[in-house]
């Protein structure tokens, strides 16, 4: 069957198997929009519930093509989604929409600008530079997801809240709730090996002085927007030792490099890159830049424009270096002339500054 023809049986066949086990759903295909993606679900909602859960049809339709079989896809699925909705959380329907309820549960994440302008229009964001803020309610999170729900237009609409306050209460509210986590690349190393890692190498304290650290939140789940707090910069300048390279691993995590003088720019825009294509998927990019913190003028920048602007201040003080070497130039030129001037004239012009006469 053509995958037109998969997605119709497999909804059908779904909803069947979910009926015949006593699950009173309904099934249907729509189009799930989400930061960095959009696909074709299937969502299944309890009778008489507006909240539901989306699993992307494509997937499974691959599955398909892939050579798994259908009866087997189906039951697979169908284990999935009853035990899916035997531990949903039960939300006050009425609260999702009674902002002091909600504002506590406010966190900010960041995303690509240009990859989401058509989600961004109907969500409320700010910019910071190529990305763009969005705000979150974080309903549930563990280490088997995330419960959340991303504020749209609409949704404060309804709240009757400006999107001036909801970034106001974000600033406020999202540090306490997803706190920033900055780790050395060795402790991140470590701690990636297992909890008898630090035994094992008897490793007790990390280097103080590491060139790069890992920014995320606990959970590890769009802990990018750490960056987007208010303290986080100069909370990792302090840690770092001064100015920072900004490198955008993924929407989960960012890298922070020592800007120490030896780091060059390009090579760390080429890592980038190198890395986005070959190692991230693309729901999960950030962007392909590289960021900058100048921890003297308390600047976040796109690390192009840091290097422009020290260029600039770099080519200011040649030229000032450069006018005031001429002045004195000007000056020791003047000065000298005067020395070479006969003993006579110099005696004729004190006499005449004096109204006498030179004998």
């Amino acid at each position: 069957m053509n995958n037109e023809e998969f997605k119709n049986e497999f909804v059908e066949a779904l909803k069947e198997n979910l009926s015949e086990r006593g699950n009173d759903v309904d099934v249907k295909v729509s189009t799930v929009e989400k930061m960095n993606q959009s696909y074709e679900a299937i969502t299944i909602t309890p009778e008489g519930s507006n909240i539901g859960m989306n699993m992307n049809l494509e997937v499974f339709a691959e599955a398909y093509e892939s050579g798994v079989p259908f009866n087997e896809i189906v039951e697979q699925v169908t284990n999935k989604v009853e035990a899916h909705l035997a531990d949903m959380p039960t939300f006050d329907v009425q609260s999702l929409t009674d902002y002091e309820q909600m504002k506590d549960k406010l966190a900010m994440e960041v995303v690509a600008a240009d990859r989401n302008a058509d989600l961004l229009a109907k969500v409320p964001h700010q910019e910071m530079e190529d990305m763009a803020v969005v705000y979150r309610f974080v309903m549930e999170s563990d280490e088997n997801g995330r419960a959340s729900i991303l504020v749209s237009n609409d949704l404060l609409d309804k709240m009757g809240v400006t999107p001036e306050q909801l970034h106001a209460d974000a600033l406020e509210n999202a540090p306490e709730l997803r706190p920033a986590v900055i780790k050395g690349m060795s402790e991140v190393m470590m701690d990636m090996m297992g909890e008898d890692a630090h035994e094992m190498f008897g490793i007790d304290e990390f280097p103080q002085d590491e060139m790069m650290y890992v920014a995320t939140v606990p959970d590890k789940i769009s802990g990018a927007g750490v960056i987007a707090y208010q303290e986080f910069m100069d909370q990792a300048a302090e840690k770092l030792g001064g100015d920072f390279y900004i490198l955008p691993s993924s929407i989960h995590e960012v890298l922070l490099v020592k800007d120490d003088g030896a780091v060059n720019f390009n090579d760390l825009k080429s890592m980038v890159e190198d890395v986005n294509a070959t190692q991230v998927a693309p729901e999960e990019k950030l962007t392909d830049s590289v960021y900058h913190y100048d921890s003297k003028e308390h600047i976040f920048e796109l690390a192009e424009k840091f290097e422009a602007r020290q260029q600039a201040k770099e080519a200011d003080i040649s030229s000032e270096k450069e006018e005031k070497g001429s002045v004195l130039g000007d000056l020791k030129a003047k000065k000298d002339e005067a020395a070479k001037q006969p003993k006579k004239d110099v005696v004729e012009k004190a006499a005449k500054s004096k109204g006498g006469e030179a004998l």
